[in-house]
């Protein structure tokens, strides 16, 4: 009986340890969030948002959804994934490396036609990127970026993707397009909505029925140490977050399908 007593008072006191991660010195509890590259304004804005209210860090790492689902795949140390399309996410959760009850989806996101201000054009759809005042355009490589095949499947339904073939420029993620359009390394090009706000461009939105939908999904890495605060992150990103997703242009779940 007291044996017993003992492995359960062990047992109490090792799950409390596991639920409380603060240090005992009660310094901030830092977890790193993968994310996709097209959340770099909203979660960065969040993210200064989460840490003020709780006291805790978050260190982001921005870049291509299939990147960075290699990268933990191969044990990178990360503690949350936000993901550009659903599909990556499913995909590490088949293999055990998310926990299961922490996925859910946060938003649904839209590409836009992105022109340089300084080339003088206006483009005002898909078709006129074979003007051959076009030298290049710009995608990210829809290999491993879901914005950059979204981006592909754009310019397939317009009609122009074979012709196109010589003028396209690739980029790891869409941050790397924008600024390639910004810097005029290329003088059109397609990015997310959630980043194309910039002075040096103009943008149209691309009719959301020309590639498959976007839909944005997040899960905690099944290794963590820090799930306690991984699921207070994830958690705020569709409570606290919701307006600034909002703002950039993301739909959100309940509004879409």
């Amino acid at each position: 009986m007291r044996t017993l007593l003992l492995l359960l008072i062990i047992l109490i006191a090792a799950i409390s340890g596991c639920l409380s991660e603060k240090p005992q010195n009660n310094e901030p509890v830092e977890i790193n969030v993968a994310a996709a590259a097209d959340l770099y304004n909203a979660f960065t804005e969040i993210g200064k948002m989460f840490e003020n209210e709780t006291g805790n860090k978050v260190v982001f790492s921005f870049g291509s959804t299939g990147n960075l689902a290699t990268q933990i795949e191969g044990g990178a140390p990360f503690d949350v994934f936000a993901a550009a399309n659903i599909a990556y996410i499913d995909r590490l959760k088949e293999k055990g490396l998310l926990i299961n009850d922490s996925v859910q989806l946060y938003a649904q996101g839209r590409i836009v036609l992105a022109v340089n201000k300084n080339s003088g054009l206006k483009i005002e759809n898909l078709s006129e990127l074979l003007d051959p005042r076009i030298k290049k355009v710009a995608i990210a490589n829809p290999e491993h970026a879901p914005y950059g095949l979204a981006a592909k499947q754009a310019l397939q339904t317009a009609g122009v993707w074979e012709n196109i073939q010589p003028r396209l420029v690739y980029g790891e993620n869409v941050r790397q397009i924008l600024i390639y359009i910004q810097r005029g390394e290329a003088e059109a090009g397609i990015v997310s909505l959630s980043i194309a706000n910039v002075p040096e461009i103009n943008f149209i939105l691309i009719d959301d029925k020309m590639h498959e939908p976007l839909n944005q999904a997040m899960g905690i890495i099944s290794s963590t140490k820090k799930e306690r605060t991984a699921r207070e992150f994830v958690a705020y990103i569709n409570t606290r977050g919701r307006p600034v997703m909002k703002k950039y242009g993301f739909l959100l779940p309940g509004e879409f399908h």
